[in-house]
C-alpha cells in the first residue's frame, strides 16, 4: 500500500504544535531557572500576600553610581615641531587626542583651544627626539603633556578633568 503524502493542514498542525511545544518548554525553563535563584521569587511572594508586584517597595541594595558608559575624546588637531639635538633638526608630527572626565572638561578645552595647544606646543619643543623614540620617552611625554594640561586656565581656576592623553600619530623625521 502506498502511504498518503501529509496534507497542508496536517504539516500546518505539525509546524504549530512544535512552536508550541518550544515555547511551552522555555516558559518552564525560564520558571524553574528563577525558582532556583531565590527560595521564593518576589513575584510569588507578593502575590501570596494579596499585594500587587507594582507595589514592591524597592530593594535594599546600595544606589548604583551611574559611571560614563562611553568614553569622552576631545582630539586635538595634529601637531608639527621641529626639535633640535646636537646640531641636527628633526621633524616631529604628532596627532593626540585627550580622554576627559565629563562633558565640562571637554567644553572647556574647546574654550580654551588656543592656550591649550600653546602649551602642547611648547611642552613637544623641549623634548629631544631620541628620547621620545623610546617607550619610556613617550610615556615621560604623556606625562609631562597630562600635567601641563591639567593646570587651570586664567582667568578661571578650575581644571580640565583629563583621564589620559593618547597619540593617533606620532612620526620622527
Amino acid at each position: 500500500m502506498a502511504r498518503k503524502a501529509p496534507t497542508k493542514l496536517a504539516r500546518l498542525m505539525k509546524t504549530g504544535l512544535l512552536v508550541l511545544f518550544i515555547i511551552a518548554a522555555s516558559v518552564g525553563a525560564t520558571l524553574y531557572y528563577s525558582l532556583q535563584q531565590s527560595s521564593t521569587p518576589a513575584w510569588l511572594a507578593w502575590a501570596e500576600k494579596g499585594q500587587s508586584v507594582e507595589a514592591a517597595p524597592a530593594p535594599d541594595e546600595p544606589p548604583v553610581v551611574k559611571v560614563n558608559a562611553k568614553p569622552i575624546f576631545a582630539p586635538l588637531d595634529p601637531f608639527t615641531v621641529t626639535l633640535n639635538e646636537n646640531g641636527r633638526s628633526r621633524i616631529l608630527y604628532v596627532g593626540i587626542t585627550l580622554r576627559v572626565q565629563d562633558d565640562g572638561s571637554r567644553s572647556m578645552l574647546v574654550e580654551y583651544m588656543p592656550m591649550v595647544r600653546d602649551r602642547v606646543l611648547k611642552i613637544l619643543a623641549e623634548q629631544r627626539p631620541t628620547y621620545i623614540q623610546t617607550s619610556e620617552g613617550r610615556q615621560a611625554l604623556v606625562a609631562q603633556l597630562s600635567a601641563g594640561l591639567k593646570e587651570p586656565y586664567a582667568p578661571n581656576t578650575a581644571v580640565p578633568n583629563i583621564n589620559d592623553v593618547l597619540f593617533t600619530a606620532f612620526v620622527i623625521q
